[in-house]
């Protein structure tokens, strides 16, 4: 016999089997950029993403972390890291769906955008692996500096094939790409790099040193900058030379990190590892900064794509979940938290799928501007959804945790928030264009909202002003953000997201923490408008 002691009643069903794609700021976006013929792929990749089989790929992949194997039972040298079989599912899905650099081959009108969207949507299936798919897809701009490599090797790096293994580059079916440039001494000062590269008689150079953090150990070819005899220059690098014989580099360790487990990240050393020069030599930095670039969206997405998580696994559970005699939900200080959560997502989403599809001068101040703000939101955001579930939020189990470790990263990768905020000086004094293309962005909304109006002109004022500027940078980027966020939402978001968003970041009638949104304002709509349905 057995005896029930109790009738277990207020929990949670599972939140799965849903499309996460079913996200009206994406697919507005998607379709204002010119991307509506994606909208049936995104929407197959947001149903493999709601799927509770991939949501346990998510789970094995990040509980069974890569394993470095530096040497075989005989003593040789192997270097090789092993990935549970969940990780190669989920990079074979990333793959076969393009989100790496198929865009590059791709000539209908926004493609990048499509694979902008394509990444947030199968982001929220499990982060890790978007790592080596952001350093595919960022290559491709570096090679195409030299015609000769880009021909070599671009149409394998865009292959939709997932080839998985050691083997000579141009003998697989299709290539993934990794970064090597940080060094113990510089850090994101890569000019203080003492790695050397010295010309081998045939065109090639040979490498020699050490790189602290390289990002995707297991690629098939990686772009590095060493010292080269004209100056810090860009190379090349396969992890198996062209005869098939293992270039010379060794790993050292794999990082123990603080999230990102699924993904692998090394400390390596080259010892006359064979590279081929990417683009002048002595303009390494110039060679490297558009793959910079092209990363630092992916950490925009990346982060855009962790809040719209965060606020679906938050609004589920307070949609299901009863305290005090009703659900949460429908408790006006957890409906003012939902949707403030709600309108920071959206400010996001709205933003980096915007620059996705965006070029020039204005592209490249307002990303080094997005970059700093978006991703410093990231981290608070996950702590604020992960707490709507309570100790629940607080369990492995529930995906929150995992959430919650991976946020700070996209801050940190690609310059973390001094460097991104410093760039934005750089850029505004070296390239006056920049300035005046992301005005003319911010005035395309004049007269929209008189809270908008002000804090433009505000930014002028204050971005007037060069005294200690270096000082002031991340108040002025921080400003810039939110004015980019506010023009946008004014221009394209839903009118009460808007209007909250310049209530509470533009005209300051907002707390610290989230859930402080101001009276008046429609949460009813906003919370409605931010969540997909399961």
């Amino acid at each position: 016999m057995t005896h029930a002691t109790h009738e277990v009643t207020n929990q949670v069903p599972p939140l799965s089997g849903h499309d996460v794609a079913a996200d009206p700021a994406l697919l507005d976006a998607l379709h204002r950029g010119g991307a509506g013929w994606a909208e049936p792929e995104v929407h197959e990749l947001g149903r493999l993403a709601g799927l509770p089989e991939t949501a346990d790929l998510a789970r094995q992949a990040n509980e069974n972390p890569p394993v470095l194997r530096t040497h075989d039972r005989y003593g040789h040298r192997v270097d090789e890291v092993e990935f549970h079989p969940a990780w190669h599912r989920l990079m074979e899905t990333a793959v076969g769906h393009g989100l790496h650099a198929a865009p590059w081959r791709d000539d209908r009108p926004g493609a990048h955008l499509a694979r902008a969207a394509k990444m947030y949507v199968w982001n929220q299936a499990e982060a890790g692996h978007g790592c080596p798919i952001s350093m595919t897809y960022a290559a491709v701009p570096a090679l195409r500096t030299t015609p000769e490599l880009a021909e070599r090797f671009e149409p394998l790096l865009a292959s939709r094939e997932y080839d998985f293994g050691l083997r000579a580059p141009e003998g697989k079916r299709g290539l993934i790409a990794g970064m090597s440039m940080t060094e113990k001494q510089g850090g994101s000062d890569v000019r203080a790099n003492t790695t050397t590269a010295r010309p081998a008689g045939d065109g090639a150079f040979l490498l020699t040193g050490h790189k602290w953090f390289t990002s995707a150990p297991m690629s098939d070819l990686f772009l590095t900058l060493a010292q080269a005899p004209g100056g810090l220059s860009c190379f090349l690098l396969p992890r198996v030379l062209p005869d098939g014989t293992r270039n010379a580099i060794s790993l050292q360790r794999l990082k123990d990190k603080l999230g990102n487990k699924s993904n692998a990240s090394a400390e390596l050393e080259y010892d006359g590892a064979v590279g081929w020069l990417v683009g002048e030599e002595g303009r390494g930095v110039r060679t490297i900064i558009e793959m910079v670039n092209t990363t630092r969206l992916d950490c925009v997405v990346g982060t855009a794509s962790g809040m719209r998580f965060g606020l679906t696994q938050a609004a589920h559970h307070a949609a299901h979940r009863k305290a005090f005699g009703c659900y949460l939900v429908d408790q006006p200080l957890m409906r003012n938290v939902l949707a403030d959560l709600a309108v920071e997502s959206e400010a996001a989403t709205t933003v980096g799928l915007h620059l996705a599809g965006a070029s020039g001068a204005f592209r490249r101040l307002a990303l080094a501007v997005t970059k700093y703000w978006v991703c410093k939101r990231g981290p608070a955001h996950a702590a604020e959804a992960l707490e709507c579930l309570g100790g629940n939020g607080y369990i492995e189990e529930s995906g929150m945790p995992r959430l919650y470790r991976e946020a700070p990263l996209l801050s940190i990768w690609e310059g973390s928030g001094n460097v991104a905020a410093l760039d934005v000086l750089r850029a505004m004094g070296r390239e006056p264009e920049t300035v005046q293309a992301f005005f003319e962005e911010l005035d395309s909304a004049r007269g929209a909202d008189h809270r908008l109006d002000a804090a433009v002109d505000g930014l002028k004022t204050e971005l007037a002003d060069t005294a200690d500027v270096e000082l002031r940078a991340r108040r002025l980027v921080e400003r810039m953000a939110l004015a980019l966020q506010g023009s946008l939402l004014v221009r394209f978001g839903h009118p009460a997201v808007a209007d909250a968003f310049c209530a509470s970041r533009l005209a300051g009638d907002w707390g610290v923490a989230f859930g402080t949104l101001p009276r008046g304002v429609d949460t009813g709509a906003i919370i409605e408008r931010g969540l997909s349905k399961p």
